[in-house]
């Protein structure tokens, strides 16, 4: 029997507390995008503001069902960044431009298909049974792309798109929860087998040969979307995910240094053989040369346009609905941190990050209370992938690292990153919901011994 005053508690009036704090976040960027514009308040900020808050709600009802120890952190702050976002989104919307309403859409689906996960899965362990299956898939979902009849061809530069009726989808986002089940499921299987067996060079210890297969995979896959589909941020995801979920398993420090090996070597030998990784390392390099910045395609424009934007925002931002960010190509995706920088300054730029940080954390303290390798391991990879994907995002807006194309999770346009991002946070209230539930740590009496033995 579990104590009453030690039991965990279910905390979920205080996810509904801070629900509400969220939306009002949401709801009120969007308030203020409308106080700006020509026409206020219209019917698309109503349908926009109900449909989000029933979306939260209802996923907020069936934690209380299904997952009732879940988290009680982690849904306000993805809907206090997807409300931002929807409400950014519409903000750049010109006449005649759907985008906005594209990703109420696609918020709604999102959150329809997590809730959906949660109602269904209940435990985050039976994935485990599909872990090489989830390599089966990850494969077919990276060569889908490339299959001609689906494939909707090079869009922007790269070939990561299918096309599905009137509507594109990016496999590649639902690959990263497949290759993470994956390898964890793997990893989780054969961790002593890698752990104990290599050899030892100075104070680094090396795997064998043959153990380096799914590192030389998971390389020769980030190599492949480099060259094929000519994405440089799927690549460095992809390989990134895999580099951290072996250190966790591990604690080998000779891993990050193969990878890093694997990640440097195989980047330098790209840049020189394919023009366009060569042409974002030198936009992101000579960033401000004229010749640079006019060049098309792979010119520096989009970059150097975003830091202008984010200077004139300065420490609180020019006010939403009242900046430039239309002077920054596509502003409501790839450079919707310069859009947040420029409207809502240096402070509202920081605090995005933070609720960003906030998001890892809770994802990593889930998987540091389950009390399975396999739980540990999938929350980690599931919470570094959103966490790499945040760093490579804005690394690359505020050039700190090349400018890869990826999406801002929750904030920016994109229908799959959505899908894919929302399914991560289902998958992580389960495993919290698992690392907090009580443990039953009842003695057993004779009687229950001998209802034990019974068949």
């Amino acid at each position: 029997m579990i104590k009453a005053d030690t039991a965990p508690k279910p905390r979920r009036n205080v996810e509904l507390a801070l629900l509400v704090l969220a939306l009002a976040v949401g709801i009120g960027a969007s308030a203020m995008v409308d106080l700006n514009s020509e026409t206020p308040f219209d019917s698309d900020f109503w349908f926009q503001s109900i449909l989000l808050a029933v979306a939260a709600f209802a996923f907020h009802v069936v934690l209380r069902i299904r997952a009732k120890y879940a988290d009680p952190v982690i849904l306000p702050i993805v809907v206090a960044l997807n409300g931002l976002g929807l409400a950014l989104i519409h903000r750049m919307d010109g006449p005649g431009d759907d985008t906005g309403n594209n990703q109420l859409r696609w918020t709604l689906i999102a959150v329809a298909v997590a809730i959906t996960a949660i109602w269904f899965l209940k435990d985050h362990r039976i994935l485990r049974r599909f872990t090489f299956i989830s390599l089966a898939a990850s494969a077919l979902l990276l060569v889908l792309p490339l299959v001609p009849g689906i494939s909707a061809g090079e869009v922007l530069g790269a070939s990561v798109w299918i096309r599905l009726g009137p509507m594109t989808f990016q496999p590649g986002e639902i690959a990263k929860i497949t290759l993470a089940i994956f390898f964890a499921g793997y990893l989780s299987s054969n961790r002593d087998l890698i752990l104990l067996a290599g050899r030892k060079i100075g104070p680094l210890q090396f795997p064998r040969f043959k153990d380096m297969g799914p590192m030389i995979t998971a390389w020769l896959v980030s190599i492949g979307v480099l060259v094929f589909q000519r994405d440089l941020g799927s690549s460095v995801l992809f390989f990134g995910l895999f580099i951290v979920m072996i250190y966790v398993a591990t604690s080998r420090i000779s891993w990050v240094v193969i990878g890093l090996a694997l990640i440097l070597g195989g980047g330098f030998v790209a840049s020189r053989i394919f023009s366009h990784v060569g042409f974002r390392l030198d936009s992101w390099w000579n960033a401000f040369t004229p010749e640079v910045y006019d060049r098309f395609p792979g010119g520096s424009r989009q970059i150097v346009q975003g830091l202008f934007g984010m200077a004139d925002g300065g420490l609180v931002g020019t006010g939403l609905g009242q900046g430039r960010p239309d002077l920054v190509p596509f502003a409501n995706s790839d450079m919707i941190i310069a859009l947040i920088g420029e409207e809502l300054g240096l402070i509202g730029l920081f605090a995005v990050v933070l609720l960003y940080l906030l998001l890892f954390t809770r994802g990593f303290r889930a998987a540091l209370g389950t009390r399975d390798a396999f739980g540990k391991l999938l929350a980690c990879g599931l919470s570094f992938a959103i966490a790499l994907q945040c760093f490579v995002v804005i690394g690359g807006v505020t050039r700190l690292i090349p400018l890869t194309g990826l999406t801002t999770p929750f904030l920016a346009a994109g229908g799959s990153s959505l899908l894919a991002n929302w399914i991560i946070v289902g998958l992580l209230l389960m495993i919290s919901h698992t690392a907090r539930s009580p443990i039953d740590t009842t003695p057993m009496t004779d009687a229950s011994s001998e209802a034990v033995k019974q068949p």
